[in-house]
């Protein structure tokens, strides 16, 4: 399906020159004088290369339609991949350290995924927007450090470093947002 290359949005993915690739970033550069263009870079899914582009932002790219397969997450580690089990055949499928990237920190057993594929090979995994995980280490507040809007380091269950207001100790249940590891709310 033609789409508008400005419309090209991060995780999407295009047929372009004979090859598959996975939109990584796209930004709209609009000069002072004549037209916009929309300069995309994107990863080929075969090779692993990164590459840039610049497309008018009338020009149309060919999207490619992927099947997006609903899964549940087993078990995994970097070297040997991630594996997920299909919640409609309960097939299993091994995704690579890459395809999963820095979100593998978020993953735990038993979440609900979609894993993206194309001709049988997985390109990308999505997962919920947030998790809900435990505070291991934070530091003390400071006295008089509650009077501005100041956050603090804390490092989660899983080792990842966030960012959370002063009165949240070790111990407790945060809410994450996974794309970004910040902080959202307490977990209830």
């Amino acid at each position: 399906m033609k789409v508008a290359a400005i419309t090209l949005r991060g995780g999407n993915v295009v047929d372009h020159e004979g090859k598959l690739m996975v939109v990584v970033k796209n930004e709209i550069n609009q000069p002072g004088k004549g037209a916009s263009v929309s300069q995309v870079t994107m990863r080929d899914v075969r090779s692993g290369n990164k590459m840039e582009f610049r497309f008018r932002t009338q020009e149309m790219v060919e999207r490619v339609r992927l099947d997006q397969v609903d899964s549940t997450f087993l078990y995994g580690d970097a070297d040997a991949g991630y594996t997920f089990m299909s919640k409609a055949d309960y097939e299993q499928m091994t995704v690579s350290a890459d395809v999963v990237g820095e979100q593998a920190a978020f993953l735990q057993d038993g979440m609900a995924v979609e894993v993206e594929s194309y001709e049988g090979r997985p390109l990308s995994v999505t997962l919920p927007d947030t998790v809900t995980l435990e505070i291991v280490e934070a530091d003390p507040v400071v006295k008089g450090q509650t009077a501005s809007s100041s956050y603090k380091p804390a490092i989660l269950s899983n080792g990842v470093k966030v960012l959370v207001p002063p009165f949240i100790g070790a111990g407790e249940r945060i809410i994450v947002r996974t794309e970004d590891a910040s902080y959202v709310e307490r977990a209830k």
